[in-house]
């Protein structure tokens, strides 16, 4: 299958676009976090979004949610509240599929073949299994895929399915501070600061299916749980999470032939969602960040709150 869908980019065009923080302070970030970083950093400040879609990202996108909890037999109250706010939305013509590990797997054995299912069986924590899932299955069948603990705000999301670009939320952590620097802060032109690592969240995921950025998060993911880890078990976000997806996003669009204009930076999307905080499952292993390189194994009691 052919990643192409535009004229290739000059290095000269992508320095333009990561402008590049010069400072006599000490980076915090390795070279290539920096790069992709500063790349990001660009797409997400652009003056406007790009009016032009790409000839072969015409088609619109299957009005398809997905969504997953690995084991819905015993899925939190709370999760369960998250998940149904997104119902609304079938009055509006779209369909609605939830899948736990059982049809995750299923559906990429079927779809992708035993190499991806192996894959999968490798994700050992939960998140990591919903990310897989999520590049199969809107790589397979294009559509919007959603946290489950994400929370439907019910603003319009029409004009997201008009065309078939990968439309992501733009993310800002600040090093320093530990702390997640505001959309209002870090989208306008120029806002930077050393300490801060620009990327793209890994949900929401909407696109129209074979979309060349999925078909690449996909197969870095892939690459990489099949890597012999040495020392222990490989990191989440790098692995398969918004590690896995700013890097990807880097290669196509910044190294390869595909234009900048396939890819819709939705500034906004806390208006139309929120992933929701507290929730039951986040104070015990089924959160990744206290599972991160950890085997595991949830407790019966923490799956039954």
């Amino acid at each position: 299958m052919n990643d192409s869908c535009g004229p290739a980019k000059t290095i000269d065009t992508i320095f333009d676009h990561m402008n590049v923080h010069e400072s006599c302070e000490e980076d915090p970030l390795e070279n290539d976090d920096r790069d992709r970083s500063n790349f990001v950093r660009g797409l997400v400040q652009r003056p406007n979004e790009p009016a032009r879609v790409p000839a072969g990202h015409l088609a619109s996108t299957p009005r398809r949610i997905a969504q997953f909890w690995d084991d819905l037999g015993r899925l939190p109250q709370d999760v369960r509240e998250c998940m149904e706010s997104w119902k609304k939305l079938e009055r509006s013509g779209f369909e609605l599929q939830v899948f736990d590990e059982s049809s995750a797997r299923e559906f990429i054995r079927i779809h992708l073949g035993s190499r991806y299912e192996k894959a999968f069986d490798k994700c050992y924590h939960p998140s990591m299994k919903s990310d897989y899932f999520r590049y199969s299955y809107i790589f397979v069948e294009g559509g919007f895929y959603v946290d489950a603990d994400d929370v439907y705000h019910g603003t319009t999301i029409d004009h997201l399915f008009t065309d078939g670009r990968l439309k992501l939320q733009p993310f800002c952590y600040d090093i320093a501070t530990a702390r997640m620097v505001p959309p209002s802060v870090f989208v306008n032109p120029g806002a930077n600061q050393l300490s801060w690592i620009f990327y793209f969240n890994t949900t929401p995921l909407i696109a129209v299916r074979n979309h060349p950025i999925v078909k690449r998060a996909l197969l870095n993911a892939t690459k990489s749980l099949e890597e012999e880890s040495k020392g222990g078990l490989p990191e989440v976000q790098a692995t398969t999470g918004p590690g896995n997806l700013t890097r990807s996003v880097f290669e196509v669009v910044a190294y390869e032939s595909c234009p900048e204009e396939a890819l819709l930076v939705v500034h906004d999307w806390e208006k139309t969602s929120t992933s929701k905080w507290p929730l039951s499952y986040r104070s015990d292993k089924r959160n990744w960040r206290l599972s991160n390189q950890q085997a595991y194994r949830a407790s019966r009691r923490a799956e039954e709150l």
